[in-house]
């Protein structure tokens, strides 16, 4: 009697704490993690816009067709119905025009997030974009400051030829006063959107076309409207021990796929979406590049005073050139205006293929 009357009283405890546990815990059935949603990048910018368009009053969105049309992308669709015509504004096509009333809206205290239909029209209003919006806060001794966006596609599309297909990150990127933001993910093109909203300096932010439709996984944490990514800080999508590949934007991805066929021959790749163009996060391409002891760089734009070309000459200059056992590879686009044939097309742009190679080169094998 003694012993039983002991062991119920051991019991008693367990007994009380499994009360306490879910029913399915208390069955036996193991509750794993929430899986990621799928999002794509079309969704995860509209979700951007509504939180911040949602958070604070002081923001809008204009350019041509982003209200009534839900935008040429559809990136905005809906916002006009539910935000109206003050908060969501069609443009006429002047992009010096809009741009123009996008830096003073800026500079009155507002935060504009301007669309441009693509970003090789935005060579239309580099005035405003250069002089008037990234060199103001410098020439009024900081007491004038433009938080203000200019998004849009960047780079090739697919069949819209030489003045449609041009990338933008070294010419912005190479202009201080502007901070240049690049994302490949969804997570990417959320958080770095909302950051560029909520920054206090001019954001230029270099989306792709070709990406709009691409779903990937968004993390539990990335749903947040508080979720922001970091304006200046790369990230490592895949470690690896044999060589570094850097880029940004949509070649992030054919960086991962060559990274997956080189690992079949043994090969590690560590592969660093850059995220940010300007400021620049230097410092975690430096320490892949002491692990590694090999460097690749793979971007869509031209390669002279490129992306690329900065990202090697920083290296060259650091502490981390000691470290590379080869000279630094650059994967660029063609040194050509863009073709308008499909063949010609895909040979102008970098192709996973062509970042094996420039593996197997820096690696002599």
């Amino acid at each position: 009697m003694a012993a039983s009357a002991a062991a119920l009283r051991h019991l008693a405890p367990l007994g009380a704490r499994l009360a306490r546990l879910p029913p399915q815990q208390r069955r036996g059935i193991r509750l794993s993690a929430p899986a990621a949603i799928q999002v794509t990048v079309r969704d995860a910018l509209n979700q951007a816009l509504d939180e911040e368009l949602e958070r604070d009053e002081r923001v809008f969105l204009l350019g041509e067709e982003v209200a009534q049309y839900d935008g040429a992308y559809k990136i905005s669709r809906g916002l006009w119905k539910k935000y109206g015509d003050k908060r969501v504004i069609d443009t006429p096509i002047s992009e010096m025009g809009f741009a123009g009333i996008a830096v003073g809206a800026a500079m009155a205290g507002l935060r504009p997030v301007c669309e441009f239909m693509t970003f090789n029209f935005s060579m239309q209003a580099i005035d405003q974009v250069i002089n008037s919006a990234a060199k103001t806060c410098y020439m009024s001794a900081g007491s004038i400051a433009v938080p203000i966006v200019f998004r849009g596609p960047n780079g090739a599309s697919a069949g819209v030829a030489a003045q449609h297909s041009q990338c933008f990150a070294a010419w912005y990127g190479h202009c201080p006063g502007l901070k240049v933001v690049s994302p490949w993910s969804s997570e990417d093109a959320k958080g770095l959107l909302k950051a560029s909203i909520r920054d206090d300096n001019p954001v230029v932010m270099l989306e792709n076309e070709l990406l709009y439709g691409v779903p990937f996984e968004v993390s539990e944490q990335a749903q947040s409207k508080d979720f922001i990514v970091p304006i200046g800080k790369a990230k490592i999508e895949r470690q690896g021990t044999h060589v570094t590949l850097v880029s940004h934007s949509r070649p992030v991805g054919h960086c991962l796929e060559a990274a997956a066929v080189l690992a079949k021959e043994g090969v590690e790749c560590e592969v660093i979406n850059l995220r940010t163009i300007r400021p620049m996060d230097i410092e975690t391409v430096e320490a892949s590049v002491v692990k590694t002891n090999h460097l690749v760089t793979v971007e869509g734009g031209w390669p002279q005073f490129g992306v690329g070309a900065e990202i090697c000459a920083r290296i060259m200059e650091g502490p981390a050139f000691n470290y590379l056992d080869a000279p630094a590879v650059r994967v660029t686009g063609a040194d050509v205006p863009m073709p308008y044939a499909k063949i010609l097309e895909d040979n102008c742009i970098p192709q996973v293929k062509d970042i094996i190679f420039a593996v197997k080169k820096t690696l002599n094998i």
